[in-house]
Protein backbone atom coordinates (compact mmCIF):
# COMPACT_ATOMS: atom_id res chain seq x y z
CA UNK A 1 0.00 0.00 0.00
CA UNK A 2 1.54 3.72 -0.99
CA UNK A 3 0.74 6.89 0.09
CA UNK A 4 -1.76 6.33 2.87
CA UNK A 5 -4.17 9.67 3.62
CA UNK A 6 -2.07 11.70 5.58
CA UNK A 7 0.54 13.30 3.46
CA UNK A 8 1.80 17.07 4.34
CA UNK A 9 3.80 18.99 2.22
CA UNK A 10 3.07 19.69 -1.84
CA UNK A 11 2.06 16.21 -2.36
CA UNK A 12 -0.72 17.03 -4.53
CA UNK A 13 -3.30 13.88 -2.91
CA UNK A 14 -3.15 10.48 -1.48
CA UNK A 15 -3.16 7.50 -3.57
CA UNK A 16 -3.93 3.69 -1.80
CA UNK A 17 -3.14 1.13 -4.50
CA UNK A 18 -5.23 -1.88 -2.92
CA UNK A 19 -3.93 -4.24 -5.60
CA UNK A 20 -0.41 -5.33 -6.98
CA UNK A 21 -0.83 -5.12 -10.53
CA UNK A 22 1.65 -6.23 -13.45
CA UNK A 23 1.15 -3.99 -15.91
CA UNK A 24 1.99 -4.84 -19.44
CA UNK A 25 0.07 -2.52 -21.44
CA UNK A 26 -2.28 0.54 -20.86
CA UNK A 27 -5.63 -0.31 -18.72
CA UNK A 28 -9.03 0.96 -18.71
CA UNK A 29 -10.42 2.24 -15.58
CA UNK A 30 -13.47 3.45 -14.09
CA UNK A 31 -12.86 6.22 -11.65
CA UNK A 32 -16.15 6.64 -9.18
CA UNK A 33 -16.20 9.93 -6.94
CA UNK A 34 -17.36 8.42 -3.38
CA UNK A 35 -19.73 10.38 -1.51
CA UNK A 36 -23.46 10.47 -3.60
CA UNK A 37 -21.91 7.92 -5.71
CA UNK A 38 -20.71 4.68 -3.32
CA UNK A 39 -21.99 5.76 -0.30
CA UNK A 40 -25.43 8.14 0.85
CA UNK A 41 -24.03 11.53 2.18
CA UNK A 42 -27.11 13.37 3.29
CA UNK A 43 -24.97 13.17 6.74
CA UNK A 44 -21.12 14.15 6.65
CA UNK A 45 -19.26 10.81 7.27
CA UNK A 46 -16.32 11.39 9.36
CA UNK A 47 -16.15 7.98 11.21
CA UNK A 48 -16.73 4.32 9.40
CA UNK A 49 -19.93 3.81 11.53
CA UNK A 50 -21.44 6.98 9.07
CA UNK A 51 -20.41 5.25 6.16
CA UNK A 52 -23.59 3.92 4.75
CA UNK A 53 -23.39 2.58 0.87
CA UNK A 54 -26.37 2.57 -1.70
CA UNK A 55 -28.06 -0.58 -2.14
CA UNK A 56 -26.92 -0.79 -5.60
CA UNK A 57 -22.80 -0.35 -4.87
CA UNK A 58 -21.60 -3.75 -4.53
CA UNK A 59 -23.26 -5.23 -7.73
CA UNK A 60 -21.79 -2.33 -9.88
CA UNK A 61 -18.64 -2.49 -8.85
CA UNK A 62 -18.67 -6.01 -8.98
CA UNK A 63 -20.01 -5.48 -12.97
CA UNK A 64 -17.09 -3.52 -13.44
CA UNK A 65 -14.93 -5.87 -11.65
CA UNK A 66 -15.92 -8.56 -14.45
CA UNK A 67 -15.69 -6.51 -17.29
CA UNK A 68 -12.34 -6.20 -16.23
CA UNK A 69 -11.95 -2.48 -16.07
CA UNK A 70 -10.26 -1.23 -12.49
CA UNK A 71 -12.24 0.39 -10.29
CA UNK A 72 -11.00 3.27 -8.66
CA UNK A 73 -12.20 6.06 -6.32
CA UNK A 74 -11.54 9.78 -6.66
CA UNK A 75 -12.37 11.50 -3.86
CA UNK A 76 -12.49 14.93 -2.31
CA UNK A 77 -12.15 15.06 0.93
CA UNK A 78 -11.93 18.68 2.16
CA UNK A 79 -13.07 18.19 5.72
CA UNK A 80 -9.71 16.62 6.45
CA UNK A 81 -7.81 20.12 5.92
CA UNK A 82 -10.78 21.80 7.51
CA UNK A 83 -10.33 19.81 10.62
CA UNK A 84 -13.70 17.75 10.70
CA UNK A 85 -11.57 13.93 10.98
CA UNK A 86 -7.90 13.13 10.66
CA UNK A 87 -6.07 11.57 7.81
CA UNK A 88 -5.93 7.96 9.75
CA UNK A 89 -9.62 8.89 10.16
CA UNK A 90 -10.20 8.81 6.55
CA UNK A 91 -7.78 5.89 5.85
CA UNK A 92 -10.25 3.98 8.17
CA UNK A 93 -13.35 4.80 6.79
CA UNK A 94 -12.08 3.85 3.21
CA UNK A 95 -10.71 0.49 4.89
CA UNK A 96 -14.52 0.07 5.98
CA UNK A 97 -15.92 0.83 2.88
CA UNK A 98 -13.31 -1.36 0.82
CA UNK A 99 -14.52 -4.02 3.06
CA UNK A 100 -17.83 -4.14 2.93
CA UNK A 101 -17.57 -4.13 -0.88
CA UNK A 102 -15.24 -6.71 -0.73
CA UNK A 103 -17.36 -9.46 1.42
CA UNK A 104 -20.55 -8.77 -1.90
CA UNK A 105 -17.46 -9.86 -3.99
CA UNK A 106 -17.11 -6.24 -5.34
CA UNK A 107 -12.87 -5.06 -5.89
CA UNK A 108 -11.85 -1.79 -5.38
CA UNK A 109 -8.17 -1.74 -7.03
CA UNK A 110 -7.31 1.90 -5.70
CA UNK A 111 -8.15 5.07 -4.00
CA UNK A 112 -6.83 8.77 -4.65
CA UNK A 113 -8.02 11.41 -1.58
CA UNK A 114 -7.52 15.47 -1.95
CA UNK A 115 -7.56 16.25 1.66
CA UNK A 116 -7.06 19.79 1.33
CA UNK A 117 -9.10 22.36 2.38
CA UNK A 118 -11.65 23.42 -0.39
CA UNK A 119 -10.01 26.87 -0.49
CA UNK A 120 -6.17 25.19 -0.13
CA UNK A 121 -6.21 26.56 -4.50
CA UNK A 122 -4.52 22.58 -4.79
CA UNK A 123 -3.91 20.85 -8.51
CA UNK A 124 -5.72 17.83 -6.96
CA UNK A 125 -9.01 19.20 -6.12
CA UNK A 126 -11.52 18.61 -8.60
CA UNK A 127 -12.87 19.90 -10.36
CA UNK A 128 -8.85 20.18 -11.70
CA UNK A 129 -7.76 16.92 -13.06
CA UNK A 130 -5.05 16.20 -10.90
CA UNK A 131 -6.34 13.07 -8.68
CA UNK A 132 -7.10 11.62 -11.76
CA UNK A 133 -3.71 12.10 -13.39
CA UNK A 134 -2.13 10.93 -10.31
CA UNK A 135 -4.49 7.61 -10.97
CA UNK A 136 -3.24 7.70 -14.61
CA UNK A 137 0.29 7.32 -13.37
CA UNK A 138 -0.12 4.70 -10.13
CA UNK A 139 -2.25 3.07 -12.70
CA UNK A 140 -0.78 3.04 -15.89
CA UNK A 141 -3.86 4.02 -17.36
CA UNK A 142 -5.68 5.03 -20.79
CA UNK A 143 -7.93 7.54 -19.84
CA UNK A 144 -9.07 8.07 -23.12
CA UNK A 145 -10.41 4.82 -22.88
CA UNK A 146 -11.82 5.30 -19.11
CA UNK A 147 -14.28 6.45 -17.58
CA UNK A 148 -15.42 9.38 -14.39
CA UNK A 149 -18.48 8.88 -12.85
CA UNK A 150 -19.58 11.54 -10.23
CA UNK A 151 -22.77 13.16 -9.15
CA UNK A 152 -21.31 16.39 -9.05
CA UNK A 153 -20.55 19.02 -11.97
CA UNK A 154 -16.73 18.79 -10.84
CA UNK A 155 -16.45 15.51 -10.98
CA UNK A 156 -17.62 15.54 -14.60
CA UNK A 157 -15.38 18.61 -15.41
CA UNK A 158 -12.04 16.84 -13.65
CA UNK A 159 -13.06 13.82 -16.09
CA UNK A 160 -13.19 16.13 -19.39
CA UNK A 161 -10.49 18.01 -17.72
CA UNK A 162 -8.16 14.91 -17.99
CA UNK A 163 -9.58 13.19 -21.16
CA UNK A 164 -11.93 10.57 -19.79
CA UNK A 165 -15.65 9.60 -20.66
CA UNK A 166 -17.93 11.02 -18.33
CA UNK A 167 -21.34 9.90 -16.47
CA UNK A 168 -23.09 11.80 -14.36
CA UNK A 169 -25.38 10.39 -11.57
CA UNK A 170 -28.41 13.19 -10.42
CA UNK A 171 -29.20 16.45 -11.21
CA UNK A 172 -26.36 18.04 -9.80
CA UNK A 173 -23.43 16.42 -12.25
CA UNK A 174 -25.17 18.75 -15.11
CA UNK A 175 -25.93 18.31 -18.62
CA UNK A 176 -22.33 18.19 -20.29
CA UNK A 177 -21.84 14.14 -19.42
CA UNK A 178 -21.83 11.32 -21.94
CA UNK A 179 -24.37 9.73 -20.05
CA UNK A 180 -26.70 10.54 -17.43
CA UNK A 181 -27.37 7.92 -15.05
CA UNK A 182 -30.34 7.10 -12.21
CA UNK A 183 -27.89 5.30 -9.99
CA UNK A 184 -24.28 3.58 -9.93
CA UNK A 185 -26.03 0.42 -11.03
CA UNK A 186 -27.31 2.12 -14.49
CA UNK A 187 -23.90 3.89 -14.84
CA UNK A 188 -22.25 0.59 -14.82
CA UNK A 189 -24.29 -1.19 -17.07
CA UNK A 190 -23.74 1.93 -19.57
CA UNK A 191 -19.88 1.69 -19.22
CA UNK A 192 -19.48 -1.96 -19.66
CA UNK A 193 -21.92 -1.50 -23.03
CA UNK A 194 -19.91 1.24 -24.21
CA UNK A 195 -16.28 -0.16 -23.18
CA UNK A 196 -17.34 -3.46 -24.80
CA UNK A 197 -18.68 -1.34 -28.15
CA UNK A 198 -15.19 0.08 -27.90
CA UNK A 199 -13.41 -3.60 -28.18
CA UNK A 200 -15.52 -4.23 -31.22
CA UNK A 201 -17.70 -7.08 -28.79
CA UNK A 202 -21.83 -7.30 -29.36
CA UNK A 203 -23.73 -5.75 -26.13
CA UNK A 204 -27.60 -4.83 -25.54
CA UNK A 205 -28.81 -1.36 -26.50
CA UNK A 206 -29.05 0.89 -23.63
CA UNK A 207 -30.83 4.19 -23.20
CA UNK A 208 -29.59 6.92 -21.35
CA UNK A 209 -32.09 8.46 -18.45
CA UNK A 210 -33.30 11.76 -18.80
CA UNK A 211 -35.57 12.00 -15.10
CA UNK A 212 -33.40 12.04 -12.16
CA UNK A 213 -35.52 11.73 -9.00
CA UNK A 214 -33.08 11.10 -6.72
CA UNK A 215 -31.38 14.25 -4.62
CA UNK A 216 -27.76 13.97 -4.02
CA UNK A 217 -25.82 16.20 -1.87
CA UNK A 218 -22.80 17.73 -1.99
CA UNK A 219 -19.48 16.90 -0.75
CA UNK A 220 -17.21 19.03 1.63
Amino acid sequence: MTGEPGGSGEGPCSVINRNSIQVRSLRKAAILDRDGVLNDNRRPVNRPEELHLFADAARAVRMLNEAGLLVLVATNQGGVGLGYLSAPQLARIHAAMVAQLAAAGARIDGIAACIHRPDAGCSCRKPRPGLLLQLRDQFHLDLRASYMVGDRAVDIEAGRAAGTKTVGIGREAGPLADYAAISLWDAARWICADAAKSDGRQTPMLTSAHTVTQERMTER
